[in-house]
């Protein structure tokens, strides 16, 4: 280690420049170009003094504009202090998101079907461990970018009011109890147990009365009285800071009641700080300062509407609207030590994650690079997704089906492309199993598998697929002329060329090749298409780079600037509809530029299928049963997309039921009199009527992540027992919902739904079957102890199998708009075949209060 000792004007102390080999060495702290001098050292530097010290002390050497720098989510470097750039997005929502290989876990909705709250707890530590592994492996290339810190913006815990909205798939249900204690495990595996140190942030989102509609959500006002706020939106919300410990909460986009979340006083002062005590701090929406004046309309500058943020309690801008404050200070908007409280908040918290300190003080930053995508994990990841899975109907024991079929037909759209697997907000699982994969590894050659997509995902969306190799060559040889850049502009010379049959290209969170930057390179792909069959094609592209296709010449797909920038996933974006004729060539060009994190770029299109349902019929008449694999996935709900067809608007939904085509198919599947099981992979509850009333087996899979195959196989031929738990109502209708933007708890979820479901919250089948006796209350008689509940639980199969024991309270109080019923206590527990358990609950004075109609508990006797 070289030193050299430089007087600092600005500081009036010595500062020290590390010359070494490594960016990062094992014993350095991040924060350590350049450092004081040993003898002469700030006080922030030094690890044995408090954080408050530590970070009074920092902030109180910065200028303005470097204060106000740091409240962006990408906070620059202060190189003459030492404090290195940040940048605050990261996510995990069910395994580490955007940032190339990870452990993809089921989706959040999925996670809560499990029902099981020690797993939980396990994932979210998965989770976090290679969050931390790959976040010191960045920072050792001195990668800082884009979702490669320790800030993860996960979970989302709103309510999943209604099952229209396309991001209820990212939350865990309807009901703020299961969501809470979901949530309490999930922060907890997140942040660690360490006494000084957490291991990253989480962040509980959005904060607090948001669950659509995703096209209006940058100016709708979601109307609710105090008691919906206080029964319905908060409760998972005030569990998560007080039990859970979440040091970072994320503001929502719309307003609430008039005012803008993310300026709300009442809620992030009065109920957040000064009522839950929360000491952490609070990021926006991305975009949702600037929404303030620009479609709120409560103020009339950027500058106005930064101090009415900050001033409510808004700490970080993911955005770029901050800058602003500057102006706000000059304008006596806000004052210079009104800001100093936020970037104090924001030290606190990389002080907290070890940031500043010695790696070696630091055990989390000592996690080795090892546990990310390791077998651990990999069995973790299909555990988590077998407890996931629920079994809706099992009519004559349907399944499990018989490993010595002759024939098998797996059918369905979900049945074989791996992106359909992971929902929204995730990672890159190195190795996928889709559900035709995982049912032809568990049955071998003896079964003859047959697969046909049968049906597009709906009318208007259809299904994409990498464009097959036998359609791509260059000057007349197969495939597709590669050319490396060791830049993201496609600059100067060329690097190193090859070929490839197609374009499925996955890096991860590495470089093509050794001795490229993994964030600072480019790709050109050259060639030609020629097509079999004359028709209307669609081209697209799933990538996370910035990537452009041109077909003779003009420009046809471009991602740059698009969904990438905004929110990281490899969404399909698709060119309008083009007429190609078969054996005609059309030159072909594919760019991509990669600037941060991973990077993965498939060419796909949706071809002339004239011939899907035919193909379909025939495999299944051929079979001795058959397996449909249909539902939704993430193209068609989710985050402010663009699509508008029937039933699908902006991301939401607008009806219930599977596409019309889906159904269509499965009927004339069924009409052929073969057993058909539906396996349905979706992130919001379907309307299955018809489906119900008619097939015999019916599988609810969710987005179950990069084990989906095999575990859905272990299920469906008897090697896993399920026993998850639907954490949503599934509805028969969209009549049996008030209108989507009503947030008033009248007729919503299980706790005030008077209707019949199709199937209700809490339900689940299993291949065991048990009955409870003894059931028994016990109570002191003073108001304040609660309720002791008890019961016995018996096995009376043969098979081992889980039940998910639930207990609910119902308040019979008249005079008050009262849930009908809610969750109050919940465990999944395992019991031998014959086996009889114990079961003990205690229920707080707690659950038995109620909200009057000003907001306020009352305890009922």
């Amino acid at each position: 280690m070289i030193t050299i000792t430089i007087r600092t004007a600005a500081l009036g102390l010595l500062s020290v420049f590390a010359l070494s080999s490594c960016t990062n060495p094992q014993n350095e702290p991040e924060a350590s170009k350049p450092l004081a001098a040993q003898s002469d050292q700030p006080k922030y530097l030094d690890h044995t003094q408090s954080i408050d010290e530590r970070v009074d002390d920092l902030v109180a050497r910065m200028t303005l504009e470097e204060k106000v720098a740091q409240m962006l989510n990408d906070a620059p470097a202060i190189e003459r202090l030492g404090v290195p750039k940040y940048n605050w997005w990261s996510e995990a929502l069910h395994g580490v998101a955007r940032a190339g290989l990870a452990t993809v876990f089921p989706q959040a909705i999925g996670l809560s079907a499990t029902w099981d709250e020690p797993h939980m707890f396990e994932v979210a530590t998965a989770i976090s461990d290679e969050a931390r592994a790959k976040h010191h492996n960045f920072v050792s290339k001195d990668k800082r970018f884009l979702y490669q810190g320790l800030t993860l913006w996960s979970p989302n815990i709103n309510i999943f009011r209604d099952p229209r909205w396309g991001r209820g798939q990212e939350t865990y249900g309807e009901d703020p109890y299961l969501t809470g204690r979901m949530a309490v495990q999930f922060i907890k595996g997140l942040q660690g147990d360490d006494p000084k140190y957490l291991k990253t942030v989480a962040t509980v989102k959005h904060f607090a009365v948001h669950n659509g509609p995703e096209p209006e959500r940058h100016e709708f006002d979601a109307l609710a009285d105090a008691k919906d706020l206080w029964e319905t939106y908060l409760p998972q919300f005030e569990v998560s800071i007080k039990e859970g410990g979440a040091y970072s909460l994320m503001c929502a986009y719309n307003r609430y009641n008039g005012e803008a979340a993310c300026s709300h006083k009442q809620l992030l002062q009065e109920i957040l700080r000064d009522g839950w005590g929360f000491d952490g701090f609070i990021v926006s929406d991305c975009g949702a300062i600037k929404d303030i004046h620009a479609f709120h309309k409560l103020t009339p500058s950027p500058q106005a509407s930064s101090a009415r943020a900050v001033k409510a309690g808004t700490d970080l801008n993911c955005g770029n609207v901050y800058p602003s404050l500057v102006q706000a200070v000059e304008e006596g908007l806000i004052t210079e030590a009104e800001i100093d409280v936020s970037v104090k908040r924001l030290f606190t918290a990389r002080f907290k994650l070890g940031m500043f300190d010695p790696q070696d003080q630091v055990a989390y930053a000592n996690i080795p690079y090892s546990v990310v995508d390791s077998k651990k994990h990999k069995e973790l990841a299909l555990t988590t997704a077998q407890k996931s899975l629920v079994l809706l109907k099992n009519d004559n024991n349907t399944l499990p089906l018989s490993k010595s079929l002759k024939s098998l037909a797996v059918i369905g759209p979900n049945a074989d492309q791996w992106l359909m697997l992971l929902g929204n907000y995730n990672g890159v699982p190195s190795d996928p199993v889709t559900p035709l994969r995982g049912i032809k590894e568990l049955l071998g050659p003896s079964v003859n598998v047959q697969y046909a997509q049968g049906a597009e995902l709906a009318p208007g969306i259809p299904m994409f697929e990498v464009i097959p190799s036998k359609f791509l060559s260059h000057d007349k040889k197969p495939g597709l002329q590669v050319e490396y850049f060791d830049n993201s502009l496609l600059e100067g010379d060329v690097v190193f060329t090859e070929t490839h049959q197609n374009i499925d290209s996955n890096w991860s969170d590495k470089a093509p090749k050794e001795g490229i930057d993994d964030d600072d390179f480019s790709v050109r792909w050259r060639g030609e298409l020629t097509p079999d069959e004359s028709g209307r094609y669609q081209l697209g592209l799933a990538s996370t780079c910035n990537t452009n296709v041109y077909l003779n010449g003009e420009l046809l797909v471009n991602t740059e600037y698009h969904f990438r920038n905004e929110y990281g996933d490899p969404r399909t974006l698709k060119s309008d509809w083009v007429e190609l004729k078969a054996g005609e060539s059309y030159t072909l060009e594919v760019t991509a530029k990669e600037t941060y994190a991973d990077a993965q770029v498939q060419l796909v299109w949706a071809a002339p299928r004239e011939n899907l349902k035919k193909e379909a019929l025939q495999i299944a008449r051929d079979s001795d049963a058959v397996v449909m694999f249909m539902g939704l996935t993430a193209r068609m709900e989710g985050e402010e997309m663009d699509i508008n067809v029937d039933g699908f608007r902006g991301g939401d939904r607008t009806k219930l039921g599977l596409p019309a085509n889906q159904l269509q198919l499965i009927k004339e599947v069924y009409a052929l009199g073969k057993p058909v099981v539906l396996v349905v992979l979706n992130g919001s509850a379907l309307a299955l009527n018809w489906e119900q009333e008619n097939l015999p087996a019916i599988l609810e899979a969710w987005y179950p992540g990069q084990a989906a195959g095999t575990a859905i196989a272990s299920v469906l031929f008897g090697d896993y027992n399920p026993a998850g738990r639907l954490p949503v109502t599934y509805y028969r209708s969209v009549n049996d919902l008030p209108a989507f933007e009503d947030y008033n708890m009248t007729t919503q979820t299980y706790r005030f739904f008077n209707g019949e479901p199709l199937y209700p919250f809490g339900y689940g089948l299993s291949y065991s079957s048990f009955k409870y006796s003894d059931m028994a209350l016990k109570t002191s008689g003073n108001i304040n102890d609660g309720v002791e509940v008890k019961a016995k639980i018996t096995n009376t199969s043969k098979r081992d199998g889980d039940e998910v024991v639930q207990v609910y309270v119902s308040n019979k109080k008249a005079g008050l708009k009262l849930p009908l019923r809610e969750l109050k206590a919940f465990e999944r527990i395992n019991l031998k075949a014959g086996e009889t358990k114990n079961l003990s609950f205690s229920l707080p004075s707690d659950a038995f209060t109620m909200i009057d109609n000003d907001g306020n508990k009352q305890l009922e006797p």
